[in-house]
C-alpha cells in the first residue's frame, strides 16, 4: 500500500496551542506534514495544510482530526485530487493598491478567469492612507497562465480595469522557484 496525500481546511477561535493540537495528530498518526499556509483573521485561527499518510491509516487520521472539533478546531479532510499546477506554464506576480471598495476582488477575479488563467495564491488587506486616512486595499496574487496563454492580453485587460477601478495595477512574471 502506498501513501495518501489529505487536504486539510481548519478553523478556530484563537488561542495558544491550536497549531500543537494539530500536529501532534498528525505525527501520532505516522503521517508528515508536507506544506501549509495559516493566518489569524479577525480572531480566528484558519490554515490550509497538507499531510502524507499510510492508505491504511487515511481514515483512523480524518477521524482523529474531525475529533479536534471538541477542541474548538473545526477540520475538514479531503484527498488531494492530484499533481500541482503544471511548473512550465508562466506564473505572474499581480499586485494592486487603491482605495477601498465592495467588488473589487470581483471585478479582477472576473477579468483573470475570463483568459483561462489560475489563481494559485491570493493575499489580501487594508490600510489607512497616509495623508487621507481612507482605506486603501491592498492585493497580492500569483497567478498560472494556462498554456499559450498572452501575458500581455492579460495585462492589457488588468490595466483597461484598473483605470475603470481606479485601482493601481502591476502584472510581472514571477521568478522562478529553485
Amino acid at each position: 500500500m502506498g501513501n495518501a496525500s489529505l487536504v486539510l481546511t481548519v478553523i478556530g477561535a484563537d488561542r495558544p496551542g491550536l497549531v500543537e493540537a494539530l500536529s501532534k495528530t498528525v505525527a501520532d498518526h505516522g503521517a508528515s506534514w508536507l506544506e501549509s499556509r495559516m493566518a489569524h483573521l479577525a480572531g480566528h485561527f484558519a490554515g490550509l495544510l497538507r499531510v502524507s499518510v499510510a492508505e491504511a491509516r487515511a481514515a483512523e487520521l480524518s477521524a482523529a482530526l474531525r475529533a479536534l472539533e471538541s477542541r474548538g478546531l473545526r477540520v475538514i479532510v479531503e484527498a488531494a485530487l492530484g499533481p500541482g499546477p503544471d511548473e512550465s506554464a508562466p506564473r505572474l506576480r499581480l499586485e494592486l493598491v487603491g482605495l477601498d471598495r465592495p467588488g473589487i476582488v470581483r471585478d479582477i477575479s472576473r477579468a483573470i478567469a475570463e483568459r483561462g488563467v489560475n489563481v494559485e495564491e491570493l493575499e489580501s488587506n487594508t490600510s489607512s492612507a497616509p495623508m487621507s486616512g481612507e482605506t486603501l486595499f491592498h492585493v497580492e496574487a500569483w497567478l498560472r497562465l494556462p498554456r499559450g496563454g498572452d501575458p500581455d492580453e492579460l495585462r492589457a485587460a488588468l490595466e483597461k480595469l484598473a483605470d475603470e477601478l481606479m485601482v493601481e495595477v502591476s502584472l510581472d512574471h514571477a521568478p522562478s522557484a529553485d
